[in-house]
């Protein structure tokens, strides 16, 4: 069961006191002059200023973007436009980045650590949880994870692409109750804010649906790769896993004590029942295959049961045993998200069949299921 959390009584001060687990997560044009490519320094002061507030009551993990607008310029003097050398330029940043951090919150005596992730770090189980266990142990000695995306040995093909999802992943991944992204503009708008002065802006939004994510398509980063339509997929990944998100302009001296409703939008989360693997099930970015299943199946699903053999119609995607994959109906609808108990190869060879027969057709005893119920997530149809 799946309810809304309304606060629509309460002032962003008086709810970011309330909240113990909080991820920040600052965007290129919100720390780098886009004129001169170099840090802000006097604004990160300030900045620094509120975390070493918050930090006295609550968890905070920084996700920083920034390093390879700082690093771009040991690279090129033009804008850089192939993969390595926006690699190069990173890793030159994060050392920046990493020493401005270490010494402006250092003034605080509080300690910051580095931690370059990946896509795949928060896609495979093992990964995700060694992360979070680090997080964890950091906090706990009053260090501050400073995060970004390791830009240098990503590829197209397992990278974020923007620190806005990253972020997100990083607050389910450490159960945060509130996520804040510092940006360019005070929150969403009902259109262009740039181009139109008198469009409203939007103080909370109870559900993200198509309207609202039509509403991040105006609005693009001059450093960065993200823009409003990342924000809004971080809210939404956020929401689901009871976590509030708020977007406020970061062009103020001290941009989180400074929040209130005429610069900021937030999000408001959802309550769910689900574990916090059936959390990281539903927020996985790319499935490793999938399986088509036939209206029995997902008949059974939706009455939370286990998918087995006899209802597997095809199988698509070189998967393997404990990837996620993903659940659809012959239409192409996808019903669920789980686990699979099978490699790719196995699981063609016991498509429709009983369970009774699996032994018989691989020669060893495999699970009953292709993707047991405590591995499986149905999505709202």
């Amino acid at each position: 069961m799946i309810k809304m959390i309304i606060y629509s009584n309460i002032t962003k001060s008086q709810m970011i006191k309330k909240y113990k687990k909080v991820v920040v997560k600052i965007g290129s044009n919100s720390i780098v002059d886009s004129k001169t490519k170099k840090i802000k320094s006097k604004w990160l002061d300030n900045l620094c200023k509120d975390i070493a507030e918050l930090n006295k009551t609550k968890k905070i993990v920084i996700v920083c973007s920034g390093a390879i607008a700082l690093g771009a310029k040991s690279i090129s003097n033009t804008k850089l436009r192939k993969l390595e050398d926006k690699q190069a330029a990173a890793s030159v940043g994060q050392i920046e980045l990493a020493h401005q951090w270490r010494n402006k919150l250092g003034k605080y005596k509080i300690g910051v650590s580095q931690i370059l992730l990946t896509l795949e770090d928060s896609e495979e189980r093992r990964r995700y949880l060694n992360a979070r266990n680090t997080i964890s142990s950091l906090q706990s000695k009053n260090i501050i994870p400073i995060i970004n995306e390791n830009d240098t040995v990503a590829t197209e093909e397992i990278r974020y692409g923007d620190n806005d999802r990253l972020a997100a992943r990083v607050a389910q991944m450490i159960e945060a109750d509130l996520l804040i992204l510092l940006s360019d503009v005070d929150g969403l708008y009902q259109g262009n804010p740039k181009k139109d002065k008198d469009v409203k802006k939007i103080s909370e939004v109870f559900k993200i649906d198509k309207k609202i994510e039509e509403l991040g398509n105006y609005q693009s980063s001059e450093l960065g790769s993200g823009g409003m339509a990342t924000k809004i997929l971080a809210a939404k990944i956020c929401a689901g896993n009871g976590c509030a998100t708020i977007i406020t302009n970061s062009d103020k001296n001290r941009p989180i004590s400074n929040i209130n409703k005429k610069n900021s939008t937030i999000f408001c989360p959802l309550t769910s029942t689900n574990s916090s693997k059936k959390k990281w099930l539903l927020n996985h970015l790319k499935p490793s295959g999938s399986i088509i299943i036939d209206t029995g199946a997902k008949n059974a699903i939706l009455k939370n049961k286990s998918l087995l053999p006899a209802g597997v119609i095809e199988i698509q995607g070189r998967f393997k045993r404990g990837d996620v994959i993903s659940i659809l109906v012959e239409n192409g609808q996808k019903v669920a998200i789980g686990i699979s108990a099978y490699d790719f190869n196995d699981a063609k060879k016991i498509i429709g069949k009983k369970s009774k027969e699996i032994y018989k057709v691989l020669g060893f005893e495999g699970r009953e299921e292709v993707v047991h119920k405590d591995n499986l997530v149905k999505l709202s149809t």
